[in-house]
């Protein structure tokens, strides 16, 4: 048996590259599974699906309707973080959100993609961290090993593909300072999510 670049495998081979795809379909049915569980119109079991699926949500944080998962059990989610509608959040690798983090709808989180300059297109990847009462505006995409600092802001649309400091504002493609925030008054609580979001 030869492998799709034409290499003749050899049986150890052939039974790990079975398990893998094996696990790979598992793991496609499972993310299936929970973007049907999210258009569930309730909080309550949607977290309750998430949670079991892997995903570690904090008290008082909540994911609302259409979210779409790579791999839900690399993603952390701190305490009173709202995660808006249509988000993608990516848990092939660490993806680590923080407490207090506003998280607008239809935001992408990718923690691997491909090396395009790589001759056979290998993934690359790395951790995401979304510090505490980060907010990050709608359809902003973070790309992998990217670290988004303590109160920084992501504006709508940007694409940031690289760290952000603690409390900078952000924008553009690809992002870049726009702005300063005042670290004084980041003690907030976000409450409680739209009910039937």
């Amino acid at each position: 048996m030869k492998d799709k670049t034409g290499k003749q495998l050899s049986r150890e081979e052939i039974v790990q590259k079975s398990l893998a795809r094996s696990q790979n379909i598992m793991l496609e049915f499972e993310v299936m599974l929970l973007r049907w569980v999210g258009h569930i119109p309730s909080h309550v079991i949607r977290k309750s699906f998430y949670i079991l699926a892997g995903i570690k949500i904090g008290k008082g944080s909540t994911i609302h309707m259409w979210a779409n998962f790579f791999d839900p059990r690399g993603i952390e989610i701190g305490e009173d973080s709202i995660i808006g509608e249509g988000v993608l959040l990516d848990g092939r690798r660490k993806l680590k959100i923080g407490s207090h983090v506003d998280i607008a709808s239809e935001v992408m989180i990718y923690n691997s993609q491909h090396d395009i300059q790589s001759g056979d297109f290998r993934p690359v990847s790395n951790d995401v961290v979304v510090s505490d009462y980060v907010f990050i505006g709608p359809r902003a995409i973070i790309l992998p090993g990217v670290t988004l600092g303590k109160g920084a802001v992501v504006g709508a649309g940007a694409v940031v593909t690289k760290d952000v400091e603690e409390l900078t504002i952000v924008g553009g493609v690809p992002a870049k300072e726009i702005g300063k925030r005042d670290g004084e008054s980041l003690n907030y609580i976000l409450g409680r999510p739209r009910l039937f979001r």
